[in-house]
């Protein structure tokens, strides 16, 4: 894995939380993305060399729907940046990580991801994120 690639926060009203980050990080988001396989609408902040995602769902069946009913608004997800994204997924299979999807999707941000169990990784759900070339 080669840096932290963004941290996803999980949000109730997108347009509400871009107003607060805004005010936090004193600047605009500068890029707004639907994943519809996702169900899923996502803004992105930056921060120094360091990335925001907000996540508000699309739809009450969507994985942030249920997260946020379960869990309640906060940290999603962390997501690292990698530079083979199948043989990082068969590596950490190899070490005992149970992979979410063992076949990389296209997510939001230009990017190819793929997830791990949050019960094998101390309760944190993990992105892998692949930029698309």
């Amino acid at each position: 894995m080669k840096k932290i690639e963004h941290i996803g926060i999980a949000v109730k009203d997108l347009e509400v939380s871009n107003k607060l980050y805004a005010s936090l990080f004193g600047q605009e988001h500068y890029k707004e993305e639907e994943v519809a396989s996702e169900g899923v609408k996502t803004s992105f902040f930056k921060s120094g060399p360091n990335k925001i995602e907000l996540l508000q769902a699309t739809n009450p069946e969507s994985p942030i729907a249920r997260f946020i009913d379960k869990k309640g608004e906060g940290i999603h997800h962390i997501a690292f940046a990698v530079s083979d994204i199948k043989a990082e997924i068969e590596r950490l299979k190899k070490e005992g990580f149970v992979v979410l999807n063992e076949v990389p999707k296209k997510g939001a941000d230009n990017k190819l991801v793929a997830f791990l169990h949050p019960k094998t990784t101390n309760g944190v759900l993990i992105e892998l994120c692949q930029e698309i070339e």
